[in-house]
Order: C-alpha cells, then sequence, then structure tokens
C-alpha cells in the first residue's frame, strides 16, 4: 500500500481497521525494541544480579538525554501528519528536513555531555561498589548509541506520519535479531562482560539508522528528505520546538523522577533494584499492544485533524480505548496465572533468590493497574497527535512527581512497609493520571490545530 492509499485508509476508512492496520506494525516494533533490553538483560543476569541491576539503575539517565530525541519525534509525527490530512506535502518536506538536522547536532551534544558526566551522575544517584562500577561501564557506551537513537526516531516519525508503519518494524526485527545475536558472543566469546551487551546495541543501531536513512533515499514516499542547498529556517525550527519542548519535558521530567525513584529503591539494596528492573521490563512487553494502539492514534488524530473531521478522531480515540482494554485484561490474566514462571524465566541467576521473591510481589501489585497504563497510552496518544503536547508534559511529570515520589516517600517512613510501599505507589499513580487524562480530554481544547 502506498502512502496516498494509506491517508485514503485513514481519513476514509473503517476505524477499528485503521487501528489495526497501523498498531499492528507498531506492536511488533515496540516489541523489538523491548527485546534490545531484554536481550541484554537475560544475558547480564547470567553473570550476577549486580551486573543486571547496574543495566536497570543506569536506564533513567540514558532516558533522560533520550527525551529531547523523543519530544522532536512527537513533534514531526504531530506536524507532519496534520500537513499529510491538509494535503500539504511541500511543507511536509521543509518540515521533515529541519527535524532532521535539528535532531543530528542535539544528539552529538547530548551524547558528548552524558559521556564526560557519567561517573558523577552515577555518584550523585547513590551509586556505590561494584554497581557504581558496572553502571559507569554500561551507561558510557550507551551514551555513544544515541546519534543514531535520534536519527532512527526521525525516520521512523517521518514513517508513520504517512501510515507507513511496516517499514520501519522490517528494520527493527532485522537490527534486533542482530542485536540478540552479538550479545552472547560479545559478553563471553570476547570476555566483556556488561559493556558487550552495550557495545552489542551500538551497532545494532547504528545500523538500523543508516538502513532507515537508505530506505528514505530509496523508497521515499508523500515525504521526500532532501538537503541539497539546506539552510536553516527559525521559522519551521521555533514550531518544532514549540511543540516539542513540553514532550521533551514531559519524558525528561519523568526520567529525572525514575532516577529519583532509583535513588529510593537503591537504598533497599541490589535484590530490589534488580526486582523493580526485570518487572519494569516484563510489563513493557505486555503493555506493546496498548502501546502500539496509542502511537497509531497520533498518525490517525493528525491527519483527521489536518482535514477537520473531529468526529471521526473522537470515534478513534473510544475505540482505542476498547481495544486496549481487551489486550490488557488479557494481558493481566496471563501474569496471574504465571507470575513466578515469568520472573524465573527472566531471572537467570540463582545467586539471590531475594530478587526473584521481590519481583513475584511487584508484578502482582503492578499487574492490577495495567488497564490504566493502557489507558494512559491512549489519552497520550491523542494529545501527542493534536499537537497538544502540553497535556501530556502534565501526565508524565504529575504521575511521578505529585502522585508517586510523594507517596514512596511517606511510606518509605512506615516501619514495615518497606519495598512494598514501592510497589503499591506504583500502582495506585497510574489510576490517579488517568482520572486527571480523562477530564483533560473532556474539555475538547486539543480540538484545536496546531497548523492552519
Amino acid at each position: 500500500m502506498d502512502s496516498k492509499k494509506r491517508r485514503q485508509l485513514i481519513l476514509e476508512g473503517s476505524i477499528y481497521k485503521v487501528i489495526i492496520t497501523l498498531s499492528l506494525p507498531i506492536m511488533v516494533n515496540n516489541l523489538i525494541q523491548t527485546l534490545y533490553n531484554l536481550a541484554d538483560s537475560v544475558w547480564v543476569s547470567k553473570i550476577s544480579s549486580v551486573h543486571f541491576a547496574a543495566t536497570a539503575f543506569v536506564w533513567p539517565v540514558n532516558f533522560l538525554f533520550v527525551s529531547l530525541g523523543i519530544g522532536l519525534s512527537v513533534a514531526g509525527s504531530s506536524i507532519l501528519s496534520q500537513l499529510i490530512g491538509a494535503k500539504k506535502y511541500e511543507d511536509a518536506n521543509k518540515y521533515s528536513n529541519q527535524l532532521i538536522a535539528v535532531s543530528f547536532i542535539s544528539s552529538l551534544i547530548f551524547a558528548l555531555i552524558g559521556y564526560i558526566l557519567s561517573p558523577t551522575i552515577i555518584k550523585l544517584m547513590g551509586g556505590t561498589g561494584s554497581l557504581a562500577e558496572y553502571s559507569d561501564i554500561y551507561l558510557k557506551i550507551t551514551f555513544l548509541d544515541m546519534p543514531f537513537m535520534f536519527l532512527f526516531f526521525n525516520y521512523n516519525s517521518i514513517m508513520n506520519a504517512q501510515g507507513n508503519t511496516l517499514q520501519p518494524t522490517i528494520l527493527s526485527g532485522i537490527s534486533a535479531v542482530l542485536n540478540i545475536v552479538l550479545d552472547p558472543i560479545l559478553i563471553f566469546n570476547f570476555n566483556m562482560g556488561i559493556a558487550g551487551a552495550a557495545i552489542a546495541t551500538l551497532i545494532s543501531k547504528a545500523i538500523l539508522a543508516a538502513s532507515g536513512f537508505y530506505m528514505l533515499a530509496i523508497r521515499p514516499g508523500i515525504i521526500k528528505v532532501n538537503f541539497r542547498g539546506f539552510k536553516f529556517n527559525k521559522n519551521i525550527i521555533s514550531r518544532i520546538v514549540k511543540i516539542a519542548l513540553p514532550s521533551a519535558l514531559g519524558q525528561s521530567g519523568s526520567a529525572m523522577g525514575f532516577i529519583v525513584l532509583n535513588g529510593f529503591i537503591a537504598s533497599y539494596g541490589t535484590a530490589t533494584m534488580a526486582a523493580f528492573g526485570m518487572v519494569n521490563r516484563i510489563t513493557g512487553l505486555i503493555m506493546q499492544p496498548a502501546m502500539g494502539i496509542g502511537a497509531a492514534l497520533t498518525a490517525i488524530v493528525g491527519q483527521n485533524l489536518g482535514s477537520d473531521q473531529i468526529t471521526r478522531v473522537k470515534e478513534a480515540f473510544i475505540k482505542s480505548i476498547k481495544l486496549t482494554l481487551i489486550f490488557s485484561v488479557i494481558g493481566c490474566a496471563v501474569l496471574f496465572i504465571w507470575d513466578k514462571e515469568i520472573i524465573n524465566f527472566f531471572i537467570q541467576s540463582r545467586d539471590d533468590m531475594e530478587v526473584i521473591h521481590q519481583g513475584v510481589t511487584y508484578l502482582q501489585y503492578i499487574t492490577y493497574s495495567m488497564p490504566l497504563m493502557g489507558i494512559f497510552s491512549i489519552l497520550q496518544g491523542i494529545f501527542q497527535g493534536s499537537g497538544h503536547t502540553k497535556y501530556s508534559m502534565n501526565m508524565e511529570i504529575g504521575r511521578l512527581w505529585f502522585v508517586r515520589l510523594p507517596m514512596i516517600l511517606l511510606f518509605k517512613h512506615f516501619t514495615g512497609v518497606g519495598p512494598t510501599g514501592i510497589w503499591f505507589s506504583m500502582s495506585f499513580s497510574n489510576l490517579v493520571i488517568c482520572v486527571y487524562g480523562y477530564l483533560v480530554y473532556r474539555q475538547n481544547k486539543w480540538q484545536n490545530r496546531i497548523i492552519k
């Protein structure tokens, strides 16, 4: 299906068909991206629980820097999809070129800053001993893949805005297989340890980014990227930043919250940190359908808003909620029935049974809120697709800073509660923020177009 037929499907086709057609490849793509982390985790956990805890400990730091790239990607998807919906294809080309240039320069700057500050950041987070040593090794190498990650974000947003969610999935699949193959070879055969896991991901993402832009060059759709005679356009960059900034702030605020959260969790010991990291990866895997639908909704909302079809946007929102709840309930059932078996599968090392025990407890708590996590993804999709990213920013920051972290701090002063206070706070915060998101949706301010 070419780009113009996809546009027709998004604007005129059956809503359920549109959601499934666009979201299914994104689900697979998200699953593949999750496999990057899971592959590292499973192989690293074979070394020791401390090595695995290090990968979980530094994740929010890397995500803090990556948040700008995500913000630019969200802005790109929103702006480009609305321009395509309004048939302003030449403007879409101009925005794409500016987006890529700004994104790449930003990634180089952030990669350099992150690499230099890595030891200081880990120390400020409270990392000590072996945890700090392994965290520094892993984090420094992951910063080096940032330019490739940002470039792939650009490619992904350009494709998704056109409704082409299949091509990025195919490329991601090839990259993930390469990563999974390289992991054990570099970790064990070349005796690189935790550094081998990070290097495997670096190589895979470099190839992924290069392949994506090669495909843009040889098989362009509605949007054609061309840097001949390129000059920075202040007006376009200003518009991109205006939409990207709230999303980036929301993502970075969330990442900062997780850094603080990790500090609280690390104070309970390495076992709690490892359990937290592993269960988050498991729930991330289960939540791929909801996240895929939310991401697909961004393009659906953008193109239909661009063509002034508000009723169709609302219909897509309601039907996305229904599909997400179905997938989430199925995921809950799987986790309830096979909780111990799932944790035992992902924790390969048997040197610390406390990790397994705490992992099962956390998994049981977080399972209750998984339908809410799905609704959260849909609300994010409609706010980001409409370009009103300040609402998605409020949800990201509010969930952590105004609900989750204060509750965890409160529970920390109750004797006998222990890590259970963390697990309960994680679930309850999802309920509070979904209520806020729905109230914002009902106000209908998100319906105002960002591109006239």
